[in-house]
């Protein structure tokens, strides 16, 4: 700046009026307290404003208590000692099957209830079977007619083959025409025509007659075997569809029950090792039985191995469906 500008702008500076000179001064003093405080913070604590911030954000944060994982009961058993392992699995009889009805239809008598003790071929249930009647009858009368039709005809070419051996006959010795042998040619041949049209007739209509006393004895829901109705869900008047379930049937002995093992006590659990058998149902009750069968492979997705084991002179409280805590006997 030259000797005029500072001449210049100390003239400005004088010619200014007092009120102006106190607030620049009071804004100078303001910025000058303001920077000393800055200093002075900063000088006298070592962490910076960012550290500070992250160690109030610490402290206040939440703490939460770790997860609890609960006890597998598989692992708690002692691995040494497989006995030690217990499990459970149903009661299940050798033979159990649902009842269905095998062709559409109406229910027009139920024979027995839950509860009942059936024999193998007991009649259960029956379905409206008149119009099947009436076509096995109808059947029945076809293949009456085309048997009889093939019994005439039969005469028929026997009659027919006895005029041709005559006109063989004459026509060697030149006594009927060529035309009368040919029209005694042809009788026979139309007599065998029609014997073959009715004996078709005839094996149509046995099969026609067999299909409709098939769906006739499918009318007779039946027991496949000795055994006890456990359940039972149709009701006279009732329309049910083929492969509608009506019925549960389960035999009651012999008694199996159904248990799986984890792959690393497999090997304790081989056939013929006695097992001791328990149930809530009757907590004094101690049931002896014996492994009969261990499936060959183990199951990927749970590394265990089904077990099935025969109950030895069952207790007749036990029933099937029942759920039995297993353990091998000591």
């Amino acid at each position: 700046m030259d000797v005029a500008d500072a001449l210049e702008l100390d003239w400005v500076v004088t010619r200014m009026n007092s009120k102006s000179r106190n607030r620049i001064c009071a804004i100078a003093a303001t910025f000058a307290v303001a920077t000393a405080s800055l200093w002075l913070s900063t000088g006298c604590d070592s962490h910076s404003p960012a550290q500070t911030a992250s160690a109030a954000t610490t402290e206040n944060a939440p703490t939460f208590a770790k997860p609890v994982v609960p006890a597998n009961p598989a692992q708690d058993a002692d691995p040494a000692d497989p006995k030690s392992f217990t499990t459970t699995g149903p009661l299940v009889a050798e033979q159990q099957a649902d009842i269905s009805a095998e062709r559409d239809g109406r229910i027009v008598n139920i024979a027995v209830t839950i509860g009942d003790r059936v024999r193998p071929g007991q009649l259960l249930a029956v379905l409206d079977d008149r119009a099947l009647r009436s076509a096995c009858d109808a059947q029945q009368a076809r293949i009456a007619s085309a048997k009889a039709q093939v019994n005439e005809w039969e005469a028929e070419e026997l009659a027919a083959r006895a005029d041709l051996r005559r006109a063989d006959l004459m026509r060697a010795d030149k006594i009927i025409s060529e035309e009368a042998w040919e029209h005694a040619k042809y009788r026979v041949d139309e007599t065998v025509a029609e014997v073959s049209h009715f004996r078709d007739e005839q094996v149509a209509a046995e099969a026609d007659f067999k299909t409709a006393n098939l769906q006739l004895e499918q009318s007779r829901i039946v027991a496949p075997f000795a055994g006890v109705v456990g359940r039972s869900s149709v009701r006279t008047s009732q329309q049910v569809k083929a492969g509608d379930v009506l019925f549960w049937i389960t035999a009651e002995s012999p008694l199996l029950v159904l248990f799986t093992v984890p792959e690393t006590a497999m090997a304790a659990f081989s056939i013929g090792k006695p097992l001791e058998l328990r149930t809530v149902d009757y907590p004094g009750m101690l049931q002896a039985g014996r492994i009969s069968r261990v499936s060959p492979v183990v199951d990927p997705a749970s590394s265990s191995v089904q077990v099935i084991g025969a109950l030895i002179h069952p207790s007749p409280k036990l029933k099937p469906g029942m759920s039995m805590q297993v353990r091998l006997a000591p």
